[in-house]
């Protein structure tokens, strides 16, 4: 599949090498990277995650956004406060309906925001694969991200509409409050038990 990230930081970086390293071809941007080639990018891709701080879709170009539309666009983003210990949406709306606002026409699937960048590096912690939820409005669009997911070694799940984001992005604030609120540290991370 050919993938592009747009954001080069903890998150990016991590899932750009590790789809290659999956068999992917991969692009990365980041926001030093000229409009046109970015959307060059964008639009030769079959998916594009959103690795960038929450605020900066917005700031998107207009090109970019042009060409999302009808690809599928992975939004790992979340909306965190300046400080990072609370979230600036929820309960009437999530970052990611707000990314999907931002990008009409494109097919926004909310994923990998509730993994802890430690996380990605191999999708477990002490023998437990990571819960990696995928929520979205395009069942075939989750699909392909919950598939991709398990290529990393999550334990990616179908976490239903595009709406569930609402609470997904609080259990990231969750995640992080335990991590350096408290003190755990960021080797943390969900799992999902089954009976």
């Amino acid at each position: 599949m050919n993938i592009n990230v747009i954001g080069t930081g903890n998150v990016g970086s991590v899932l750009a090498r590790r789809f290659a390293e999956a068999g992917h071809r991969v692009t990365t941007a980041n926001t030093a990277t000229g409009v046109e080639l970015s959307a060059r990018q964008a639009a030769e891709a079959e998916l594009t995650v959103l690795a960038v701080p929450f605020g900066a879709v917005a700031e998107l170009a207009d090109e970019v956004k042009a060409a999302l539309v009808g690809r599928i666009v992975v939004d790992a983003t979340n909306p965190l406060a300046a400080d990072f210990m609370s979230l600036t949406v929820g309960h009437t709306t999530s970052g990611g309906e707000q990314v999907a606002a931002a990008l009409p026409g494109a097919t926004v699937v909310k994923a990998f925001n509730t993994v802890m960048a430690g996380g990605m590096e191999t999708g477990s912690f002490g023998g437990l694969r990571l819960l990696l939820p995928v929520a979205g409005d395009d069942r075939a669009a989750v699909k392909t991200v919950v598939e991709l997911g398990a290529e990393l070694g999550f334990d990616a799940v179908d976490a239903g509409p595009l709406g569930n984001a609402r609470y997904l992005e609080p259990a990231v604030e969750l995640l992080i409050q335990l991590a350096f609120g408290q003190g755990l540290g960021a080797g943390i991370g969900f799992a999902l038990a089954r009976a």
